[in-house]
């Protein structure tokens, strides 16, 4: 599978302001440094974005748990692990925003598998 791209806006802060891009890279370089395999770490981040009810982190998170090889019942498991800490509503705003990135994906997975297959005679 690809890797997902950033958002456009990312794209263009990115580029409005390369120095806090250099910055955001280093910050993210070094929380990668350590010994959590890449799939866990994109689910502890996962898990933080739930945690602080940021949409567009969690969005991002789904993401890249995605391209590092998580799954959806795995990102599922993070939000009945943070319900009792964020509450049954807030669970259900995060799992619905997990959906948004997650849903996608599945369709165009679906939309492949079924291209591949023979037409029927």
């Amino acid at each position: 599978m690809k890797p997902s791209k950033p958002p456009a806006a990312h794209q263009r802060f990115v580029r409005r302001f390369p120095k806090l891009a250099k910055a955001w890279e280093l910050v993210n370089q070094e929380g990668a440094a350590g010994p959590l395999d890449a799939r866990s770490q994109r689910l502890a981040k996962l898990a933080i974005a739930v945690g602080a009810m940021r949409e567009g982190a969690v969005h991002s998170a789904v993401r890249k748990a995605r391209d590092a090889g998580a799954t959806l019942a795995e990102m599922e498991q993070v939000v009945a692990l943070a319900a009792s800490t964020i509450g049954f509503p807030s669970s259900v705003a995060v799992w619905s925003w997990i959906l948004d990135e997650a849903a996608p994906a599945a369709a165009a997975s679906r939309n492949q598998t079924v291209s591949r297959r023979p037409k029927p005679r």
